[in-house]
């Protein structure tokens, strides 16, 4: 007797380039400068690389790592390795040797595809046991990666998954409070979620997306997955490069692409940013966009996505849904109410913002408290750290470490990261709401406040800010701009002009300032 469930099939995103490329075999899936892959090409690299690892002896669930920028073979990753069995680790290009290294070992990669730009960073000494492929993303014959292709079948590789809880990916984070922790995705989270990143963004067959997010980051918010189930056309993009970015828009047609804030403002204050002749969707994330930065964005006819999530649930898990009514309101207050985090996606439950006993706050905008998640959107837990997972599940709810507030209309707002609260004479100060502001000058390009120690107060903040190029002001200006707008216990005590440090993936480290400042002290609020 057959005992199959006939009504049950394994969520699996293998199925998105199966599907596309037997319905639009002769559509282009991959740009790559002038290189261009059919949706039947992409299949073919896909399966080869499968068949490719097994020939090289992978076991289910071994670890395949990939240290590469955002290009073809990042992407046939994201299939191949699963289609394979294996578990792909992409890892961050921005990261140290030893920080690589940790990571190689930590995940028990056996294999490892390395950019040619890369190589370098990976020290010997944590190779023993590992294949490596060097990738040279030249797509000819000669480059490793493509005679590891060519020397493997296209033929379909038969699937050795039998529950689709089983690890796609391990992602691993930045690690600015120790040492960085694999975040394990599922087979079916990643495609929920791809699936979710295609309702919330309404991407369709004519999709053109412009890879400017990292693909190693959440596995580029999924979008490697989530454009590939539309037949959308996927253009690849070694660094950001906002001149080549503008020229990207108009010659292949983008119609998405995402990035932090950042990104975003790089972009709006290029020499070639002008307003499109077409609206292109641009979804925002990795920290909370400055109402100014989502204002300039709709003045050149983009249409500003505001998501937000961890590495921790997929990327994306919340998005503020615009309501037609606010088409009324001023440009200001269109963008105040966009800055917002909103509501969880579709695909997941309903995020939570709780007090120390797990209790809702109140939907006042005033009360803070801690963003918690669960559901669809939310990992499996980190790779070989249970207790780091029990920690992170206290409650039955994923703990963000964010720390926000919920409207009445039950959007909720970020007002800080746990540790980036400022407290200040026992007030409560957000640093974002102070960034906020800061941004709203003319002359500002971008700002990061932390705290810094007060012998009176215990801490206060100070600004750390980068000019537009061509213009000045002073910190006094500065200063005085933030009490015109805010208490004036909230406007910062000094200002530092300079460039921001940031990740790989545009977020501000707000813990290289913090430790500038604070040096060996202890920090405490007196």
């Amino acid at each position: 007797m057959d005992n199959q469930k006939v009504y049950r099939t394994e969520l699996n995103p293998l199925q998105f380039v199966r599907r596309s490329a037997l319905v639009f075999p002769d559509k282009i899936a991959v740009v790559h400068g002038q290189r261009r892959y059919t949706y039947k090409q992409f299949e073919e690299r896909v399966y080869r690389l499968a068949n490719g690892l097994r020939a090289a002896g992978l076991q289910k669930h071994d670890r395949v790592a990939f240290l590469c920028p955002n290009i073809p073979a990042l992407l046939d990753a994201h299939f191949g390795v699963p289609a394979a069995g294996g578990i792909l680790v992409a890892i961050n290009t921005r990261l140290s040797a030893p920080e690589i290294g940790y990571i190689l070992q930590h995940s028990g990669s056996k294999y490892l595809f390395v950019d040619r730009e890369l190589r370098g960073l990976v020290m010997d000494e944590y190779l023993e046991g590992v294949q490596v492929v060097v990738v040279e993303d030249t797509g000819e014959p000669g480059d490793g990666y493509e005679d590891f292709l060519a020397a493997s079948s296209a033929e379909p590789t038969v699937s050795w998954l039998e529950d689709e809880e089983e690890t796609i990916s391990i992602n691993y984070t930045s690690g600015t409070t120790g040492r960085p922790k694999g975040v394990m995705y599922t087979y079916r989270g990643a495609f929920l979620n791809a699936l979710g990143e295609v309702i919330e963004t309404g991407m369709n067959f004519n999709s053109v997306y412009l890879w400017t997010l990292p693909m190693f980051h959440c596995n580029g918010w999924c979008f490697t997955w989530a454009v590939t189930s539309v037949s959308g056309t996927h253009v690849c993009l070694r660094k950001v490069d906002p001149d080549l970015i503008w020229d990207l828009f108009e010659k292949e047609g983008v119609t998405h692409y995402n990035g932090a804030p950042t990104v975003q403002i790089s972009l709006v204050n290029h020499p070639k940013a002008k307003p499109m002749d077409r609206q292109i969707t641009v979804t925002v994330a990795g920290a909370p966009p400055s109402p100014t930065i989502l204002g300039q964005l709709k003045a050149l006819n983009f249409r500003p996505i505001h998501v937000y999530g961890l590495t921790e649930t997929y990327g994306p898990f919340t998005i503020c849904e615009w309501h037609p009514e606010w088409s009324e309101l001023s440009s200001e207050d269109q963008a105040q109410k966009m800055a917002r985090q909103g509501l969880s996606y579709l695909t997941y439950d309903n995020v939570r913002i709780v007090d120390g006993e797990m209790g809702d706050v109140p939907a006042n905008a005033d009360v803070m408290g801690e963003v918690v998640m669960r559901g669809n959107g939310v990992m499996k837990g980190y790779f070989e750290q249970p207790e780091a997972t029990e920690e992170a599940f206290k409650g039955g709810w994923f703990h963000s470490g964010d720390i926000g507030v919920r409207h009445p209309d039950d959007y909720i707002e970020l007002r800080d990261r746990k540790k980036d609260i400022i407290i200040s004479g026992g007030e409560n100060i957000s640093t974002i709401e102070v960034e906020q502001t800061i941004a709203k000058h003319p002359a500002v390009l971008e700002v990061a406040v932390v705290a810094i120690p007060d012998e009176k107060w215990g801490e206060r903040p100070k600004a750390f800010v980068t000019l537009k190029p061509g213009q000045s002001v002073t910190a006094q200006e500065i200063i005085a701009f933030c009490k015109q707008h805010l208490a004036s216990f909230k406007a910062p005590a000094s200002v530092e002009f300079g460039e921001l440090p940031k990740t790989s993936t545009g977020k501000v480290q707000k813990f290289v300032l913090r430790e500038k400042e604070w040096g060996n002290k202890n920090k405490r609020v007196n």
